[in-house]
């Protein structure tokens, strides 16, 4: 019944009114869903690495949205969306990028895998960034993850062997900066330093200042078109070093803590003891301890005691020895603690670190003692505006002073350096030779203060899309301090000296950016305009012969002699530079680049100085035509040319000036004292230019680019090499800087890695680095004295046309005068026999020395090999310079006749002299030195277990129980074996068998590092 009367009422209801109660309802029903699908959803999840360990500061967004969130120090992220439908967005440097669509999830967890492809790495190329995959220079990024944990003191050290191109030398003293140098020498007597850029700013400071744990990335450019934007200062090579910054995180604290000892890698080379020094004294008096003829069999009646200094005698009879080796050496370490905290939010970032380095070497007073302390600020002012700072300072201690080494292996093992009473003995072998601890028994205080700022602000114009300005103000200011007072000197009436230094320069740069991209058309121009002022201040007070030692080098004033000298320099520099990067269709890229350079120190008419590049690519793999070649994952074809200079030292172009004692009268006076020219100036003194090209190809091979790396060859050429020529003595001048010939550097640098094995519970990688370069003098003076058509060497200065530069040109040898030979005039049994070259019976400089070989290496290899294992990693790499057939000398000869002195002094221990009994050895010996003693050049290639680094980084568990965000320990060993046919200290360093050498060392550190 009751539905018969609904149905009455509802056919009784006007059609209109029906709609609208129909349309009402509809409406409702479709409200109420939409306002259920906008209903927002609330997404959590935790992404970690595939070994389980948090990965803060991932970026998590919503795909076509600049909606997102960020995951915290926990790995752990909160984002809403919308609706189900929406994808998520998972990504963060150094990981494969992951899309996951929310779905019916509310809870997602990623574990992202490593991204091994580096073609999205935005690698820093002078005043901007480019991708990888766009490069069109020779630029190269170093491996600093892989050399975190070796005992450095110097970050420079985490380079060496690890670029192919970058060659980076050995050291052997605390704290010391290595070597550096691009792709061999490109001038002769110009600047050959690397040009050194820290976070935008040009850095003058010395590398030993900087904390290696603040440094984000190092990289490299090695080629004229990509150095062209540093313009005058870019010859040699440019090292970009860029800083950490803080992460958009909570704050996050990390700690590192590593102690490493440090002993010679050839502990076996050492001052003779007691036992071998008498031998030694045997064999310096053979004629006398053995019987002729053949000086084979033992002489009763010769008295060793008796042979002796007289000085050494009397201890020698009461074997009372000294070991002044042991005395003057220790086990050195590096102990070395940092600490860090950084974090910020989308508006403001923070980076705020300290580090304190305690190095002592194997040498007694050896020492270097760091603290550093960092602060890398950002904040948004606007959306569109940025403000930075980037600072550090670093205070370095260097105290004390080492005995004097030379004096000190000479020092013969049965004399003291003490008196009865303790003091110490002046001359403690009765001679004119001081004590070697004078020079370490000092108060001495040497103090190095760094302090670097640069403060920088970006704005991205909102009128004007892809339009940016960015302005760097760099400061960097360096405070020397060197005080030392000896009471022992100046005949022990004491000397002392106080020396301040005081450096500053600042840098002013205005960099425009517009980057636009239209349909297949991508385009960046940067316009740049900078200056740069440097000044330095030098003084020293100077006091000796004082009546009291009580103060020392805090009263000079009570000196009998007192001395004062100071000194003042300044230089400008001005600078305009525009680059332009193309690239159409993804795969064609152009680059051009223009500088031009001013600077104070070249003549006013040549103070300018314009350097052009222009670099290309093609993307081949992109080519419709490779997609056949499906094993072939990148491809790039790129070559470079570019011109970019050097300068001359300050001043060089100009007249100086100096004061001095002038004239003399004659009548009993003393001198009078005026000024004098002491240069002769050249107005037409030019920049020197060396014009390179570069052809390159990198590449990415087989399924998830298991074999990648890049080759390239290059050939440089400079001309009007900056050279102090020499000229008649006449002018009153004895040289006079000038712009001479051309010189030519080629090579090839090579680079391949391989993921050998990679699953989620074993990796290894493998890298293989190889660099081959080679100089050629093309031209000098252009001098045909001879008329022959030939263009004459410069054989005074070792430079020989056609020939590298430093090669060496001496003499000749097959081994040794022996016992019975017929010998030359002025030549004994035991010297070395030289080659006559030209058959004329005489041995002459102008006659019989030839080209021997060259310093320079003929390749440079590395392999570093890094194994993953669960938690555990292991990084080896090998090291190794080869000199090919006439490569990579260096003399290493000693020759020994017997006098007073060889008898008295004391050698090191392994010296191979010549003997009737020893008629190969290495170093000649005879009574008396032949008319010419030739200088023996010897190869150094070696092959270096270089670095080796253990970790294991606990799991996530253990870590959650310690309230710990990271948590891992580690051993390495540095300079462990070293195989080589060199004699002597170390073949990288190329010290043989010298008194004053000293030694590498190889190291063993354990350490720990953690975050929370």
């Amino acid at each position: 019944m009751k539905y018969k009367s609904l149905l009455v009422k509802v056919m009784g209801t006007s059609f209109l009114q029906l709609f609208v109660i129909l349309v009402f309802a509809l409406s409702s029903f479709f409200g109420i869903a939409t306002v259920k699908a906008q209903t927002p959803i609330t997404i959590t999840g935790k992404i970690t690495e595939l070994t389980g360990e948090p990965i803060p500061g991932v970026s998590v967004k919503i795909k076509n949205s600049t909606r997102g969130a960020s995951t915290n120090e926990n790995g752990q992220f909160t984002i809403t969306v919308d609706n189900a439908q929406v994808v998520l967005v998972f990504s963060s440097v150094g990981f494969e990028p992951v899309e996951r669509a929310v779905g019916k999830d509310r809870v997602i967890n990623i574990a992202l895998k490593t991204n091994d492809n580096k073609l999205n790495e935005v690698i820093i190329v002078g005043y901007g960034t480019q991708k990888r995959e766009y490069l069109t220079g020779s630029t190269a990024r170093a491996d600093l993850e892989s050399f975190k944990n070796a005992p450095n003191a110097n970050f420079v050290q985490m380079l060496q062997g690890t670029v192919a191109g970058l060659n980076v030398g050995q050291v052997n003293t605390a704290g010391q900066t290595p070597s550096l140098q691009v792709r061999g020498q490109n001038t002769l007597s110009g600047n050959q330093d690397v040009l050194i850029v820290l976070d935008g700013i040009q850095y003058n400071g010395s590398l030993q200042s900087i904390n290696p744990d603040d440094i984000e990335s190092v990289d490299i450019l090695k080629d004229a078109s990509s150095t062209a934007v540093y313009g005058a200062q870019a010859a040699n090579g440019v090292i970009l070093v860029t800083t950490k910054k803080g992460k958009t995180q909570k704050p996050r604290v990390s700690f590192s803590s590593s102690y490493a000892t440090q002993e010679p890698r050839n502990s076996k080379l050492r001052p003779m003891k007691p036992d071998e020094y008498l031998e030694h004294v045997r064999m310096l008096y053979y004629q006398q301890a053995y019987l002729a003829p053949d000086y084979l069999t033992p002489n009763p009646t010769f008295d060793l005691i008796a042979a002796l200094d007289p000085s050494n005698r009397a201890a020698a009879s009461a074997n009372t020895p000294y070991d002044w080796w042991d005395e003057s050496t220790q086990v050195g370490h590096i102990f070395d603690n940092r600490l860090s905290v950084n974090g910020g939010s989308e508006n403001y970032n923070y980076l705020l670190s300290f580090n304190s380095t305690d190095q002592e070497g194997f040498i007694v007073n050896d020492i270097f003692k760091r603290k550093t302390a960092r602060a890398n600020l950002e904040t948004k002012v606007a959306p569109w505006w940025s403000i930075g700072l980037q600072s550090f300072a670093t205070f370095i201690n260097k105290d004390g002073q080492e005995p004097t080494l030379a004096d000190l292996t000479r020092a013969s093992p049965f004399i003291s350096p003490f008196k009865a009473d303790g003091e110490l003995n002046q001359n403690p072998d009765g001679t004119v030779a001081v004590n070697p601890y004078f020079n370490q028994f000092v108060d001495d205080q040497e103090r190095d203060n760094f302090f670097f700022a640069n403060l920088y602000t970006d704005i991205k114009f909102p009128f004007l899309k892809g339009l940016s300005y960015r302005l760097n103000y760099g400061n960097n200011y360096r405070i020397f301090k060197r005080y030392r007072f000896s009471k022992y000197a100046q005949n022990q009436t004491g000397e002392a000296f106080k020396n301040h230094t005081f450096y500053n320069d600042y840098t002013f740069d205005n960099i425009l950016t517009y980057k636009r991209t239209f349909g297949k058309h991508n385009v960046e121009a940067t316009l740049l305009y900078g200056l740069m002022e440097r000044n330095n201040q030098n003084t020293t007070a100077t006091g000796r012969q004082f009546s009291r030692f009580t103060l020392g080098y805090d009263a000079i004033q009570q000196a009998g002699i007192q001395l004062i000298t100071s000194d003042d320099w300044k230089d400008q520099q001005n600078y305009q530079m525009a680059r332009l990067n193309y690239i159409f269709n993804d795969r064609y890229i152009l680059t051009g680049t223009v500088r031009r350079d001013g600077y104070s120190g070249f003549a006013e008419s040549h103070k300018w100085g314009v350097f052009p590049s222009i670099s290309a690519a093609w993307i081949i793999s992109k080519e419709k035509f490779m997609k056949s070649a499906s094993w072939v994952k990148f491809l790039k074809l790129r070559g470079g040319y570019g011109i970019s200079g050097n300068q001359t030292p300050r001043y060089s172009s100009l007249a100086r000036v100096s004061s001095g004692a002038v004239y003399v009268f004659g009548d009993g006076s003393g001198p009078s004292f005026g000024q004098q020219q002491t240069s002769m100036p050249n107005a037409d003194l030019k920049w020197e230019k060396s014009a390179g090209a570069n052809i390159g190809i990198d590449f990415e091979l087989l399924k998830g680019s298991r074999i990648s790396g890049n080759i390239d060859v290059y050939n440089n050429v400079t001309k009007d090499l900056l050279y102090a020529v020499s000229i008649p003595y006449a002018t009153g001048y004895a040289v006079i800087q000038s712009n001479v010939g051309e010189l030519r550097n080629r090579g090839i640098d090579l680079s391949v890695t391989g993921k050998v094995f990679a699953n989620k519970k074993f990796g290894w990688h493998s890298t293989v680095t190889l660099s081959s370069n080679s100089n050629r003098i093309i031209s000098l003076l252009g001098q045909d004295k001879n008329g022959d058509g030939i263009e004459d060497d410069l054989t005074a200065s070792g430079l020989f046309i056609n020939r590298p530069v430093g090669a060496i040109y001496g003499y000749q040898t097959d081994g040794f005068y022996q016992i019975g030979d017929p010998l030359r005039t002025g030549y004994f049994p035991g010297t070395y026999r030289i080659v006559d070259q030209n058959g004329d019976d005489l041995i002459g400089p102008a006659t019989d020395r030839v080209i021997l070989g060259s310093p320079e290496p003929a390749y440079r290899l590395s392999w570093l090999n890094n194994f993953r294992y669960g938690n555990f990693n292991l990084s080896v790499f090998v090291n190794s310079v080869q000199g090919g057939s006439s490569g990579y000398l260096a003399g290493n000869s000693n020759p020994i006749q017997l006098n007073d002195n060889t008898v008295r002094w004391n050698y090191l221990s392994g010296m191979d002299y010549w003997q009737p009994n020893n008629p190969n050895a290495s170093n000649q010996l005879s009574p008396v030195l032949p008319a010419i003693s030739p200088v023996i050049y010897r190869d150094r290639s070696f092959v270096r277990l270089q670095d080796i680094s253990l970790s294991y980084r606990f799991a996530p568990k253990i870590l959650k129980s310690l309230y710990l965000q990271n948590l891992s320990v580690f051993v390495s060993g540095k300079n462990l074996v070293t195989w080589t046919d060199w004699k002597g200290w170390d073949p990288e360093t190329g010290q043989g068998m010298v008194v004053d050498g000293r030694p590498v060392l190889k190291s063993v550190s354990v350490g720990l590092s953690a975050s929370f």
